[in-house]
């Protein structure tokens, strides 16, 4: 069992994400119909006619890191925060009635924490973003190298815990691979660091994706699989409950064929996940992404803007809205 001298923090936040989804009437609780929601990833660059599938709550606006070269944050290593391009497509996602997380790191370029020299300059970049987008919620997607980078980790953490500081309603999430063993030491390390900090985690985001040429199965078996395993950690990296463990998880699966051979998440494997999160009143659910919820055109076998297996448009993202 581990033991943490600042679990407080990640306790208090995941408890009451467990309670948000019930109204008051009469003095007594009463809960609404799904506590489960649907946030996908979404380009901060391009619209997609198929991010409006599924009605989804949140967009994940991937994603902020580092220009190149200094701590500086941009819109995909490329466009500045106040890039007139993204702001109108900001404008038209807020429009919807959803709200923004905005997505910082990513699996290319460099998250911030790998570029900024100290806390406080960091905390001033994320912040930047953030008011920028007009958003409280944050999400950190660590992997690579930058999961494994002890020093990063710890200025992330740092940086982040002062930034809730100065922001009390700053809702950050983590997004880490997962494995149907559960998440990785560097993932535990991470979250370990986040609570040592006092940064106050309403959400663990499992990336249920890409696990390796091992694993031929059902995708949306090892997704069942791997937050399982993930669950029985939270509960020991927070010292929180069942139901809190499971109320601060979210779920997010590359939808069609992954980046490893092999492995195929289909439609009825996204069903499988929104019928197990409704069950367990996990947090969110999510998918990369909406610009590839559509078949492949005859002539395209890139698979970056399109599933690679035979849907109609937006197919996955009602199938995740339930």
């Amino acid at each position: 069992m581990r033991s943490f001298s600042k679990a407080t923090a990640g306790l208090v936040i995941l408890f009451a994400l467990a309670t948000s989804g019930c109204t008051a009437d009469s003095g007594n609780a009463k809960r609404t119909e799904s506590l489960t929601s649907y946030a996908p990833y979404v380009s901060a660059l391009t619209a997609s006619d198929n991010d409006t599938a599924g009605s989804p709550t949140t967009y994940n606006l991937a994603f902020v890191i580092a220009d190149g070269s200094d701590c500086t944050p941009s819109w995909s290593g490329v466009y500045g925060l106040d890039d007139s391009k993204v702001a109108s497509r900001i404008a038209e996602l807020q429009a919807s009635g959803a709200t923004i997380r905005v997505s910082f790191g990513g699996a290319s370029g460099d998250e911030l924490a790998a570029q900024c020299d100290s806390a406080d300059a960091l905390a001033q970049a994320y912040g930047e973003a953030l008011d920028v987008a007009g958003a409280t919620q944050a999400d950190f997607d660590i992997e690579g190298d930058e999961l494994s980078d002890s020093d990063s980790v710890d200025l992330r953490s740092e940086a982040i815990a002062q930034l809730q500081e100065e922001w009390s309603d700053l809702a950050v999430t983590f997004t880490l691979p997962v494995m149907p063993s559960g998440l990785d030491d560097d993932s535990i390390a991470l979250l370990d660091s986040a609570n040592n900090h006092g940064v106050q985690v309403s959400t663990v985001n499992l990336m249920t994706m890409n696990y390796g040429e091992s694993y031929d199965g059902d995708m949306g078996d090892y997704a069942l699989t791997s937050a399982k395993a993930a669950h029985t950690q939270l509960r020991e990296v927070f010292g929180t409950s069942s139901a809190a463990a499971w109320r601060g998880m979210a779920l997010t699966s590359m939808i069609g064929a992954n980046d490893v051979d092999g492995e195929t998440f289909t439609l009825q494997d996204a069903a499988q996940v929104r019928a197990f999160a409704e069950e367990k009143e996990i947090g969110w659910v999510s998918m990369w992404s909406t610009f590839r919820d559509q078949e492949c055109a005859d002539d395209d076998d890139s698979l970056t803007t399109c599933s690679g297996v035979e849907q109609s448009a937006g197919a996955f993202g009602e199938a995740f809205s339930g």
